[in-house]
């Protein structure tokens, strides 16, 4: 099987029996040997039907025939590729996405309704050529931005309730972009000169981020990541500007003792490491034993000596208490903040989630607060955008901790010129161009704790 559209068809009907996009699309690739272009293809195919699911489905209901329970998933599948390729892809001209469309049908066993889907498509474009936005949409301005962009209505009410309409209208269209890659150069093994000239030579273009003395972006399509010159020798490692933002915050020096709780795959821990110059000891822990592996890959391949990897859970870990010099509590969250990178992320948390995620992310802040020693640090970050995860549990863990107070980054810093008046930095995508996270540096103020 060498049809991208096909293969398309093979990785959205595992998505729909419940696998994660990206496993779903990874276990199809195993699978065939495609092209550079047809592999392209293939992943905006399956990551843009997913993303755009809504979207898609409001379409289908609007202009089809026979209504959604007459419909098998598998052709709801192909009309999403179809109708994906007209409404997003400018490239593919509409009557090869037609033609595809209609010819996938047939492959799949619905030659009987090729009528249907030949229909169904031109109507979208007969409709798309009189009408700039052929899509009905209800005048409720969150259930009207859910159905364009593609989001449940809770995700919108959140933001919009943060941002207004014309704000939460641009974050939407960001998440709902092809996600950049930027890297970390390890300047214990090489400088960002040194990267940027052997990329240069074998024709990879980069660009350098504002403030961010580590972190170069990979501009346009680079192949497999790890073909690129530099990385067998540790020079870099991939991680987004603001989850590098959140080491600067924890600010660790050389020679001293960092916790990082909830450490796996591995990225802050590495750079924590690299910020130290690899002096001192970098305690990294995760419950989960093959996510840790990750780490040690990743801690290998930077020729970096200064961590040590333990397993458990950081609720129950009395060995730390009062050990760390700084703690990282990078906490599991919803990820709101980083949708564009998970296709399938936005239709699988919920309201119910994200209030069972705020609330391990408040027993684990207790506890890990414990770890710390009397002056000294604890960082708190999520890569969510969600109040009741960031804002909430800060603010109720101050309320039972006084002993505790939120230490505003300095304001001559350049890494933290957004932190807000209450002293935390909360990184809004469509602002800052990078990946939506919140972080908070408390300082510990009395040892009664």
């Amino acid at each position: 099987m060498t049809n991208p559209r096909q293969i398309a068809v093979v990785a959205l009907r595992d998505v729909h029996k419940g696998a994660y996009a990206d496993v779903a699309l990874d276990r199809v690739l195993q699978k065939v040997n495609l092209p550079g272009n047809d592999r392209r293809l293939l992943t905006e195919l399956v990551y843009g039907s997913v993303r755009r699911q809504r979207t898609l489905d409001a379409l289908i209901d609007q202009l089809a025939t026979k209504k959604s329970h007459q419909q098998p998933k598998d052709l709801r599948s192909i009309l999403h590729l179809g109708l994906y390729q007209l409404r997003y892809q400018e490239r593919i001209p509409a009557s090869a996405a037609v033609n595809t469309t209609v010819q996938l049908a047939k492959e799949n066993g619905f030659s009987g309704l090729t009528g249907f889907v030949n229909g169904l498509l031109r109507q979208y474009i007969r409709l798309a050529d009189k009408s700039p936005e052929p899509l009905l949409l209800p005048e409720n301005p969150v259930e009207r931005l859910g159905i364009l962009h593609s989001f449940p209505d809770w995700i919108i009410q959140v933001w919009f309730d943060e941002l207004g309409l014309a704000e939460t209208e641009l974050l939407c269209d960001w998440m709902n972009q092809t996600p950049t890659i930027d890297l970390r150069i390890n300047p214990l093994l090489t400088t960002i000169e040194e990267v940027e000239t052997a990329f240069d030579a074998a024709g990879v273009l980069v660009k350098r981020i504002p403030n961010l003395p580590q972190a170069l972006r990979l501009i346009g399509s680079v192949g497999a990541i790890q073909n690129l010159p530099g990385f067998s020798e540790g020079w870099w490692s991939v991680q987004d500007s603001s989850a590098q933002l959140v080491s600067h915050l924890l600010d660790p020096q050389p020679g001293e003792e960092i916790i990082d709780a909830c450490a796996a795959p591995g990225g802050k821990t590495t750079h924590i490491a690299e910020l130290m110059g690899d002096t001192g000891t970098i305690w990294a822990g995760d419950r989960t034993p093959s996510r840790l592996r990750k780490l040690k890959e990743n801690a290998q391949r930077l020729h970096l000596q200064s961590i040590q990897i333990y397993t458990g859970d950081s609720r129950n870990l009395p060995q730390f208490h009062h050990t760390g010099d700084r703690v990282l509590l990078d906490a599991p969250c919803s990820g709101l903040g980083t949708l564009h990178r998970h296709a399938d992320a936005r239709w699988r948390q919920t309201p119910e989630s994200v209030q069972q995620l705020s609330i391990l992310q408040s027993e684990l802040l207790a506890q890990t607060s414990k770890f710390v020693k009397f002056g000294g640090v604890l960082v708190y970050a999520t890569c969510t955008l969600h109040p009741a995860e960031n804002e909430g549990v800060i603010s109720a863990f101050l309320a039972n901790h006084p002993h505790w107070q939120i230490e505003a980054p300095s304001m001559d810093s350049p890494y933290f010129a957004d932190s807000t008046p209450q002293g935390w930095l909360k990184v809004w995508p469509h602002r800052q161009h990078m990946d939506g996270f919140f972080m908070v540096r408390l300082r510990k103020t009395n040892d009664s704790e």
